[in-house]
């Protein structure tokens, strides 16, 4: 796209510069003209008079212009620039017809000015508009020869004149047809840049130009856009059991369904692999994710080879929705958050629509004014942490929903609660300062990797110190790892001496941690996770929290089910 913008603006500056020239052949005409009748009346005030009026005509001429061509030659071909085209044409074709007249009329050597303006409205607007301005221009040349010999038996100049306006023609047809195929190829060229081979649908390269340009766009009306993420759930398994063959008929199957919404001033774009992305400007919240919900239908119940064999029986779809500005106050905001959404929607059962939040931007709400510029800098950490790990995301997420029911059981205050789930999000931010080899380590740890990790809960507190409103998060962040019966670490606290917060965070920390898939560790079934519990209460658990937890847990099963 940006590549064919700037062949445009090339053409528009040589099509100027031509028009320029043309305007100043027309003037160099005229004053040759006056300056004969000067010479012929031998009127010095006549001469000086005629030399002043049509320098300053000229000027004025090349001053507006100049101006105009500035202000359009960098606008892609629009209605309103068409229309300015047309009236230029109706300008110049003018001019050109008054310097004949002035320059002899039937007689004047300076007819095929308009070849001018036959050259560059062909450029410009193609074979049929050149042909048009061509026709014109023969009718202009010929009626100012019937005009001056109305009564003539033989009018030589309008014989003479009908093969000008052949050369008129023949001029505007090959010459527009060739740039007919120019355009053609230029536009196959431009789709070959822009397109994705497989799907159709644009590519990853065009998406972040035409999101650039989207923002744009609805930052001058002050509206939103939206984007969606998109991607196939065990697509991988997919691959592996029928072949990388019809993993490409599924692409183009979901190609097929995003090309739909290019009725709707949508860009649909192949982001990656099994990752598709659309656009959507004015198009605020809501209205995407109802669409997105619509998208993940169509592909729930669309019947593709093979599909009754993946995990849940069907193959289907995870979308993740950001908005800007809403949620993300750039471009690379807006895709990060989007992106987020999406690992969000296939950490919790796949198959979902999930919107961006950030429990960081309800914290902005409760912090001094000051702060907000470091709670910023945090969610850019936990966001590395994210890519370093992405079981972190998936972890800290299920940690906030855990803490929030067990909040609610426990009858914690309302700034209670609010502290608890500041806590659950950032319990593990410590961990940015821990090799991504570690956190992803399949077998046990060394001694000095062990040391290193227990290192996380300090480095989590250093990390938010500067933020004073969050001071009372602290605690909770540096002794989630702390047991009950005073073998935890960093401080070997037990039982009450350990923040009553903190406690809480351990046991839905734990069970979270026993109930996911770790590279070291097999997941456990939720029954499983409550006999762990109940087997550590006393010892790493506090009793009376593993046993409200519990209850908590049995009443909460259905929606327990849907994190899976």
């Amino acid at each position: 796209m940006e590549k064919k913008t700037t062949n445009i603006m090339e053409i528009n500056d040589i099509v100027a510069l031509v028009k320029l020239a043309s305007l100043l052949f027309a003037g160099t005409i005229m004053l040759q003209c006056f300056f004969a009748k000067a010479s012929v009346q031998n009127n010095k005030l006549y001469e000086e008079c005629s030399i002043i009026g049509i320098g300053f005509f000229i000027f004025l001429l090349l001053f507006i212009y100049v101006i105009w061509s500035f202000s359009t030659s960098k606008r892609h071909l629009t209605k309103t620039k068409n229309n300015i085209q047309i009236i230029e044409n109706i300008i110049f074709m003018s001019i050109f017809f008054i310097v004949i007249l002035i320059s002899g009329g039937n007689t004047s050597q300076y007819k095929v000015l308009f070849l001018f303006i036959i050259t560059t409205t062909t450029i410009q607007s193609g074979m049929k508009r050149g042909i048009i301005t061509a026709l014109i221009s023969s009718l202009i040349i010929l009626g100012i020869d019937i005009m001056a010999m109305p009564k003539a038996e033989v009018n030589i100049y309008f014989e003479n004149d009908l093969i000008l306006c052949g050369v008129f023609i023949l001029t505007a047809w090959p010459l527009g047809y060739y740039v007919k195929l120019a355009n053609k190829s230029i536009n196959k060229l431009t789709s070959l840049a822009n397109e994705d081979g497989l799907t159709g649908l644009y590519n990853h390269r065009y998406f972040y130009d035409a999101l650039i340009n989207s923002i744009k766009e609805v930052d001058k009306k002050k509206c939103k856009l939206s984007v969606i993420f998109l991607d196939i759930d065990y697509f991988k398994q997919y691959n592996d059991l029928y072949g990388h063959q019809e993993g490409d008929n599924i692409l183009r199957e979901i190609g097929n369904i995003l090309s739909e919404y290019k009725k709707l001033n949508f860009i649909p774009a192949r982001y990656g692999g099994e990752e598709f992305a659309v656009i959507m400007p004015f198009t605020d919240e809501k209205k995407a994710t109802d669409i997105a919900e619509s998208i993940r239908k169509k592909i729930e119940k669309k019947y593709f080879k093979g599909q009754e064999n993946q995990p849940n029986g069907n193959l289907t779809a995870s979308i993740g929705i950001s908005v800007y500005p809403d949620r993300a106050a750039n471009e690379v905001e807006l895709i990060k958050s989007a992106d987020d959404a999406l690992y969000k929607a296939k950490f919790f059962n796949k198959n979902r629509v999930e919107t961006y939040t950030s429990i960081l931007d309800e914290i902005k709400g409760d912090i001094d004014e000051k702060d907000i510029e470091l709670v910023t800098s945090i969610k850019t950490l936990i966001s590395v942490i994210n890519a370093k790990d992405r079981y972190t995301y998936g972890h800290s997420e299920r940690v906030v929903f855990y803490s929030k029911i067990l909040g609610e059981a426990l009858n914690l205050t309302e700034d209670e609660k609010r502290e608890l789930k500041y806590g659950a999000y950032m319990h593990d931010i410590g961990k940015i300062n821990i090799p991504k080899e570690i956190l992803i380590k399949k077998m046990p740890l060394n001694d000095k990797e062990w040391n290193m990790l227990k290192e996380h809960p300090q480095n989590g507190v250093d990390i938010i110190e500067p933020v004073k409103s969050l001071s009372r998060v602290k605690p909770i962040i540096l002794y989630h790892h702390e047991k009950f019966d005073g073998t935890g670490y960093p401080e070997g606290l037990k039982e009450n001496e350990i923040p009553y917060l903190a406690r809480i965070l351990t046991v839905v920390d734990s069970f979270d941690a026993m109930t996911s898939n770790r590279p070291y560790n097999k997941r456990k079934t939720y029954s499983e996770g409550i006999e762990e519990l109940r087997k550590w209460s006393g010892k790493q658990f506090d009793p009376k929290i593993v046993d409200a937890f519990i209850k908590t847990l049995k009443e909460n099963v259905d929606e327990l089910n849907s994190l899976r």
